[in-house]
């Protein structure tokens, strides 16, 4: 006795009760999404057209502002990107070909990371390598945890200080805490800055971020 594939053909004078079984459609095939360049997963900083710096984008999006026409480059790094009929540098500066206006957040947010930075890595009692945050005046004393009263602070004076004020140490601060301000602030924070950003941020070479 041959037993007749399933989903395949009966024969003529097939008699078995058996049905082929229905097939099944084919699943689409997901389109293949191919990674993006390792040289445009990079950061770009975005200048208005009075080349005051806005904000930071990637380097993908700075090459989409590029071939629309609505950026163009200002400085460029060594890469490149090629596309079907040309060939693009990875920008690492763009100016906006038009003018934009844009709010600016009034404050820069306070963080861990952000006081290190401002404080330059560095405790503010003793020079020393900072690895905690202090509030000058005590927060059990009525103290804010803002940026006129928080300070970097190495972990021995930290833990010195406690819950007393500079008065009761007989210390003093180098100079007064407070927010900081200017446009590598606004923009940055605390994250790296590229070196060559620096000139359009106002940023002397001296200046470590």
């Amino acid at each position: 006795m041959s037993i007749t594939a399933l989903g395949s053909s009966s024969g003529p004078g097939h008699t078995g009760s058996r049905r082929d079984a229905p097939s099944r459609p084919h699943a689409p095939a997901r389109p293949h999404t191919p990674s993006p360049a390792a040289c445009t997963i990079g950061a770009t900083l975005l200048l208005n057209a009075t080349y005051e710096p806005l904000c930071v984008v990637s380097s993908r999006r700075a090459i989409v502002l590029v071939l629309a026409a609505k950026a163009e480059a200002v400085d460029v790094t060594d890469d490149e990107v090629h596309a079907e009929r040309v060939t693009v540098a990875v920008p690492v500066v763009v100016r906006l070909t038009r003018y934009v206006r844009v709010p600016y957040p009034v404050s820069v947010p306070l963080s861990r990371r952000a006081v290190f930075t401002r404080d330059g890595q560095t405790c503010v009692y003793c020079g020393g390598s900072a690895t905690s945050i202090d509030h000058v005046v005590p927060r059990s004393r009525g103290g804010t945890h803002s940026w006129d009263n928080v300070v970097a602070a190495c972990r021995r004076c930290n833990h010195t200080k406690a819950d007393r004020s500079l008065a009761e140490m007989g210390w003093s601060l180098p100079h007064p805490p407070g927010a900081p301000s200017g446009a590598a602030w606004r923009l940055l924070g605390h994250r790296t800055v590229d070196p060559r950003w620096r000139e359009w941020l106002g940023m002397p070479d001296s200046v470590s971020a």
